[in-house]
């Protein structure tokens, strides 16, 4: 491990593996033009994530690309979260747009001119993909979050990136159905790692929709700063409170309105109570 900047650099052992085989078959060059596309794409989303108060941890390579390791976002508003996540791919459309500068200006051709411009291309167009934890999937996720409840948004997200990690499976081993076809190892290894890693998140859903709830602190000065309007959200006396906090949505601030079996209301709650109580283990007649 290595710190850069205050951050710390990590490798992991499948990509020291790769970079070893790479020295054995000549291909050295390559992986570290790709590492250094996958190192300045991560950059972006650091510089980004800080330019918005967040803090970065780590940063892994890993053997297809890189993640950025950030404390919890959802404190911060979708659209920013957007904006931390298309900031890496913005990094690779900025390299090719200098490669083609030089070459406009005849600086720069040949058959290295062409795999960086085409290791840029597969890094952005690979990490807009709707899976968690790429960059679409982040991307998916936080769009969700302004049409849904937060909770519906982490539990789609998720099951789409699921989805997706199967397909990308299924076309590593599609050359399988073919006479002599032969199995695309690293796109396999890819999406096993991608599946693997969004099932172990959805079954964490829970855990983060805990963070999500306990951060709501931290947004509610913005909301009280802009005016925002209250969402109001209607229960029933005898509703458990999880199920109303699942109603929650993250750009909005709520009061709960408590009906009786009448229909008249019996308390206006506002959204920091419940969460208290919640977390307390109180009841409605509490």
């Amino acid at each position: 491990m290595i710190r850069f900047k205050g951050i710390a650099i990590s490798f992991h052992p499948f990509f020291v593996i790769v970079m070893l085989a790479s020295v054995v078959t000549g291909h050295f060059l390559e992986l570290i033009t790709l590492f250094a596309i996958v190192f300045i794409h991560e950059w972006g989303h650091i510089i980004a994530a800080r330019w918005f108060g967040v803090n970065v941890i780590s940063v892994q390579m890993l053997p297809f690309g890189g993640v950025a390791v950030m404390e919890d976002t959802v404190f911060l508003n979708a659209g920013r979260e957007m904006l931390i996540a298309l900031a890496g791919p913005l990094q690779n459309v900025l390299l090719i747009g200098c490669s083609w500068l030089l070459h406009a200006c005849g600086l720069w051709d040949g058959p290295f001119f062409d795999y960086f411009i085409q290791g840029n291309l597969l890094i952005a167009l690979f990490n807009l993909l709707p899976v968690l934890p790429l960059d679409g999937g982040k991307i998916f996720q936080s769009w969700c979050s302004i049409l849904l409840p937060y909770h519906a948004a982490l539990v789609w997200s998720l099951r789409l990136s699921l989805l997706f990690s199967m397909l990308v499976v299924g076309y590593a081993l599609t050359p399988l159905l073919y006479p002599n076809g032969v199995i695309q190892l690293n796109m396999l290894l890819v999406g096993l790692f991608l599946l693997y890693s969004n099932f172990v998140d959805y079954r964490n859903i829970p855990y983060r929709f805990m963070r999500f709830l306990m951060n709501r602190e931290r947004s509610f000065p913005r909301h009280l700063l802009h005016g925002s309007l209250a969402q109001p959200i209607v229960a029933d006396k005898v509703q458990p409170l999880d199920d109303i906090l699942r109603l929650f949505k993250r750009e909005k601030y709520h009061f709960i309105y408590v009906m009786n079996e009448q229909g008249s209301i019996m308390a206006v709650v506002p959204e920091q109570k419940v969460i208290h109580s919640f977390f307390k283990g109180g009841l409605w007649h509490r």
